[in-house]
């Protein structure tokens, strides 16, 4: 089973599973205000991953949950799903300046999730549940922000998948 998951997740990660037009169209309608907006383009000032911004680290896990949603056919709220998708990392700083040795429940993991909240919170105005699936996508190291909605869930798993590939860069 985890052989077939994995499979999977590099077929979807790798683009063997396509959109079609209209869903690519949808995709991009739907991300273009937010990746067209300066303060979103600052999360490309940062690393995520490897070599990886968290701009194009953000934009991955929102295509990955995208084509998870239309696959899986979930039916998930396109919006809520897409928005906390491009901001589930907006936190805005460097976390790789972090001091080494601290409190572990103070370290980046466990706390960029609501770094990232607030800040979407501040500049997009972003509703509840958008702000539960900014808040929950690091579970399940942020035991207590289990992702609760589909769309939660999707970027969740998004998130990892994408993760994984990024450090690694091995598929």
């Amino acid at each position: 089973m985890q052989v077939l998951l994995l499979r999977l997740c590099k077929a979807l990660y790798n683009k063997k599973v396509k959109l079609s037009k209209e869903e690519s169209k949808d995709f991009e309608a739907r991300v273009r205000p937010y990746l067209n907006d300066p303060k979103v383009f600052r999360m490309n000032d940062f690393v995520a991953h490897g070599k990886i911004s968290v701009l194009a680290h953000s934009v991955n896990v929102a295509s990955m949950a995208y084509k998870l949603d239309q696959k899986l056919k979930l039916h998930c709220d396109k919006d809520t799903l897409l928005t906390g998708a491009i901001l589930h990392d907006y936190y805005l700083y460097d976390w790789h300046d972090a001091r080494l040795f601290i409190n572990i429940f103070k370290m980046h993991g466990f706390t960029h999730p609501e770094a990232a909240r607030k800040n979407a919170v501040r500049d997009f105005g972003v509703d509840e549940k958008t702000q539960k699936v900014i808040s929950s996508h690091m579970w399940p190291l942020t035991l207590r922000s289990f992702p609760s909605s589909k769309e939660a869930a999707l970027v969740c798993l998004a998130d990892k998948i994408c993760a994984l590939k990024e450090t690694f860069q091995r598929w």
